[in-house]
């Protein structure tokens, strides 16, 4: 079943929900997970989808699990890939014959 709304982005639900719920710079933050600020700052503004390394750092610092982070960029993926425009031109692929 397709998801009307799109979902949050990892990195901004982790701004919304740790770092300001806490009152932690992007440079503080940052430096607790061995990024640079720039790469922080990309990932929660959206710019920048949460890999694998960041998902696992995300977890240690949080005390979360990687599935967490990794599944909220799945469930964006996906709303992304089944809301983008697709080329007329696609046709099904023909039936297999096991005869």
């Amino acid at each position: 079943m397709r998801q009307i709304r799109k979902p949050s982005h990892p990195g901004e639900f982790f701004k919304f929900t740790v770092l300001d719920e806490r009152g932690i710079s992007i440079t503080s933050a940052a430096e607790h997970l061995g990024v640079t600020r720039k790469a922080l700052s990309e990932f929660v503004n959206g710019k920048a989808k949460c890999s694998h390394a960041m998902a696992r750092r995300l977890a240690e610092a949080t005390g979360t699990g990687v599935a967490i982070w990794i599944n909220m960029q799945a469930k964006l993926d996906t709303w992304e890939a089944e809301n983008m425009d697709t080329p007329l031109n696609i046709t099904s692929l023909p039936e297999v014959n096991y005869g």
